[in-house]
């Protein structure tokens, strides 16, 4: 009898979690956020070399079954936690040591090991022994770690070089290549939506995150598709770059022929 009602029960909750919008939400967030991370830091511009192949798959279905196991026992489900990867991934840059002057180290690409990594999640279990010590590190160290991380990462996001071009004149903005083919008041008013998006989902929270899909759909009435291809586009920039300067360079071979 127990075990039919256990049985019965677990079915329930198995259709509960599968019909409830929340449940749902919460499972989009998640699988997004893991996804992304994942993108951003085997990016192509990162020269990662050791290949995950099938790994990538059993990430994830590890992941899946833990949260399973954790939501069960009541334990904190696992995060991402994009900033941490990216500032492991700086961490472990490797720059040339030779260089002209006043010119920058050339980047080589990333001291792939399993050591950090290890000691970082060996010393996070040692941390449930050590509660006795902890507690004396006052929070503004905590938050100011966190805070330091959040800045070092924001290096390299679009959304924040085009904050920054607000408060730069023309004659010192960098060549970035949305310029080249966008105007510039047109970038100011793509910025604007975005931070007013961002400012919307931190005070709706999750409640109305989906909502906001359409807000891209009605850009196409302010911008072409091309000029959107430019400021919402999931390739690096450096990227972009060396493809629109190598075919100008084939289109300058072809004229001088």
């Amino acid at each position: 009898m127990r075990t039919a009602i256990g049985l019965w029960t677990a079915f329930y909750c198995v259709v509960l979690v599968a019909t409830d919008a929340s449940s749902l939400v919460c499972y989009i967030t998640r699988f997004t956020e893991e996804q992304i991370t994942a993108v951003i830091v085997n990016r192509k511009e990162n020269k990662l070399k050791v290949g995950k192949g099938c790994g990538y798959h059993l990430d994830l279905l590890v992941v899946a079954l833990m949260l399973g196991v954790c939501s069960i026992m009541g334990l904190p489900w696992f995060v991402a936690a994009t900033v941490l990867s990216m500032s492991h991934v700086n961490s472990l840059k490797v720059e040339s040591e030779c260089a002209a002057p006043g010119e920058q180290p050339k980047f080589l690409g990333i001291k792939e090991q399993r050591v950090t990594g290890f000691m970082i999640f060996f010393l996070m279990g040692c941390s449930v022994f050590m509660t006795s010590a902890l507690k004396f590190i006052p929070m503004p160290v905590l938050y100011g770690v966190f805070l330091y991380m959040g800045v070092s990462s924001l290096r390299g996001i679009q959304l924040f070089d085009r904050i920054k071009l607000f408060s730069m004149p023309p004659k010192h903005q960098p060549d970035l290549i949305y310029l080249r083919y966008v105007p510039l008041w047109k970038v100011h008013v793509f910025t604007v939506v975005q931070l007013t998006c961002l400012i919307l989902l931190w005070v709706i929270k999750a409640s109305a995150v989906l909502a906001l899909v359409f807000i891209r759909k009605l850009l196409d009435f302010c911008f072409t598709k091309r000029e959107l291809s430019w400021l919402d586009d999931l390739i690096p920039e450096s990227k972009k770059k060396k493809d629109d300067d190598k075919k100008k360079e084939v289109g300058a071979e072809l004229i001088a022929l």
